[in-house]
């Protein structure tokens, strides 16, 4: 079974990747909705967010760049690619 913080950390990723292939502005805007309420739990538990400030701000920007982490990457971690 999936961990409250693992779950919430995916659902923001996953929204916040949603958010940046949405069709028109309001879907955009309850994607972002959504990365709100999944970041309000995360800061609830006191659990890092699989993103910083930053790209969340570069998200909200009309066309903002898409999310480039995985949900699974822990803040200040860093990621071993296991391609040669």
């Amino acid at each position: 079974m999936e961990t409250d913080i693992r779950y919430n950390r995916r659902r923001a990723c996953e929204e916040l990747s949603a958010a940046s292939r949405a069709v028109t502005p309001a879907a955009r805007e309850r994607r972002l909705q959504l990365v709100d309420i999944y970041l309000d739990h995360l800061n609830a538990m006191n659990a890092p967010w699989p993103f910083d400030e930053r790209q969340l701000a570069e998200m909200r920007q009309p066309g903002g760049a898409a999310l480039r982490h995985s949900a699974f990457c822990w803040a200040g971690a860093t990621v071993k690619s296991g391609r040669a």
